[in-house]
């Protein structure tokens, strides 16, 4: 049986009850050993409904997403239309899919259920104000609505046994409801929207991101989640590569330096599209916090020649582009390295 048709008999299956759970956990496992099928360009039918299930993402009506489209620009529609026609500016594959427009409502949309949730809460109201409430504006366009091994069993056991799946059905911290648009959620929602089969799948797995696997990159401008992951990256190459992290040291070369755009976009600045995609169907599958680990991974893929260059400063101006493969396998090697209690902080580091 092919990957894709084991994941579509997975999908299909649909578990109920305490199978459920077994259900996820066979399915983390097929994306982890067999990844998702998908074409050169990194087209695949499964893939958003996979990673809508990893995120426990439900799907939304197409309606109440266009009731938030409807709402016209939000109070930070200036920062994103700032920002959107420089998403991944030259990738091919992205700009012949997305367009700037749409990659523009789906930002606004989060940002006004984003600052409705925040304005209910500042006014004690039990749900945001009602959507009919504010006259209706259009603005840019309107939105299409198309709609293995024993030793990678014991990985992805060692993966799963961290709690840090991103199914998990615990509440999101009560002050996600304050998380703000931030320079750089444009970038972290742009493989939602190549990778999507409509807007409202996009906006729907987006939201969910940035509202419970990681609100901390986002939340109130402080970005303190990506300042933990920072550092993290330091700590985490000190204890798998310590003459590697003691020779950027040296060199000043601590990772918020480099990797912050890494940090905050989930490595989805790092191109080839194709590439992020594959990676994140492992983070989405154990969890966005080991994108802490695969930052490490890249670095130890270079190390030679980063130990080998008084100057690595040059080679990390720009992260060498995404293999994801070798970076999956490189962050498996290593996993079990990590203490627990460094591994508990990488865990909760973006909450």
């Amino acid at each position: 049986m092919t990957s894709s048709n084991n994941l579509s008999r997975i999908l299909q299956d649909s578990p109920h009850g305490s199978s459920t759970s077994k259900g996820l956990e066979k399915l983390r496992y097929t994306v982890l050993t067999d990844g998702i099928p998908s074409t050169m360009e990194g087209m695949s039918e499964l893939r958003i409904y996979i990673w809508l299930i990893l995120l426990s993402a439900p799907p939304i009506p197409t309606d109440r997403y266009l009731d938030l489209v409807r709402q016209g620009p939000s109070p930070s529609y200036a920062k994103i239309r700032n920002d959107t026609f420089r998403t991944l500016a030259t990738d091919p594959l992205f700009r012949r899919k997305v367009t700037e427009n749409s990659l523009t409502r789906v930002l606004n949309a989060v940002s006004w259920k984003l600052h409705d949730a925040h304005e209910a809460r500042v006014n004690g109201w039990q749900s945001p104000p009602s959507i009919g409430h504010r006259p209706p504006l259009s603005f840019a366009g309107s939105p299409d609505t198309k709609g293995e091994s024993p030793a990678a069993a014991r990985q992805a056991r060692e993966l799963d046994s961290s709690d840090a799946g991103t199914t998990s059905n615990a509440a999101a911290p009560q002050d996600a409801a304050t998380v703000g648009y931030v320079q750089g959620m444009n970038v972290l929602a742009a493989p939602f929207l190549y990778a999507a089969r409509s807007e409202a799948q996009a906006f729907a797995a987006f939201n969910k991101l940035i509202t419970s696997a990681c609100p901390g990159y986002v939340r109130g401008g402080s970005m303190d989640g990506v300042h933990r992951g920072l550092a993290l990256v330091d700590k985490v190459l000190g204890i798998v590569d310590p003459n590697l992290a003691s020779h950027l040291l040296s060199k000043n070369m601590n990772a918020a330096i480099y990797a912050f755009a890494s940090v905050l976009t989930l490595c989805a600045c790092t191109p080839p599209l194709p590439e992020v995609l594959s990676l994140w169907d492992f983070l989405f599958a154990y969890g966005p916090h080991l994108n802490i680990l695969c930052i490490v991974s890249q670095l130890i893929l270079i190390r030679d020649q980063l130990l080998a260059t008084p100057s690595p400063n040059q080679i990390l101006r720009n992260m060498p582009a995404l293999n994801s493969a070798k970076i999956k396998a490189m962050t498996l090697s290593f996993v079990s390295r990590i203490p627990p209690d460094i591994y508990q902080e990488i865990v909760s580091h973006a909450k």
